[in-house]
């Protein structure tokens, strides 16, 4: 059993930056494929980004490519969402999302284990 909690979401201008953190309890979490989803006011939940769990491997939505970037610290029980170059269509509620199967997995639509309650990002232009 993994239980994840999402921190880090707020107000940001356009332009600026935000870091997301998750933090995971569970003696699994080192051996899961971590990610980030996210859902738009009136949208489905989408893709962010995934870590393997050895961050050896790591996958983006071609939106954020270059902008974000996934990293986590297995001796914290954390996984990290860098974003950077923040426009007004990154405003969504922000999900983490834990798999024992891989990130890639995770990148295509594969079936997600566990998952955070969520953190706002908001982005004025």
């Amino acid at each position: 059993q993994v239980q994840l909690v999402e921190s880090g979401g707020g107000l940001v201008q356009a332009g600026g930056s935000l870091r997301l953190s998750c933090a995971a309890s569970g003696s699994t979490f080192s051996r899961s494929a971590m990610g980030w989803f996210r859902q738009a006011p009136g949208k489905e939940r989408e893709f962010v980004a995934a870590i393997s769990w050895s961050s050896i491997s790591t996958y983006f939505a071609d939106s954020v490519k270059g902008r974000f970037t996934i990293s986590r610290d297995n001796a914290k029980n954390t996984v990290y969402l860098q974003m950077n170059s923040l426009k007004a269509e990154d405003t969504a509620v922000y999900y983490c999302a834990a798999d024992s199967h891989s990130a890639h997995s995770m990148a295509i639509g594969g079936p997600v284990e566990y998952w955070g309650k969520g953190t706002l990002v908001t982005v004025s232009s």
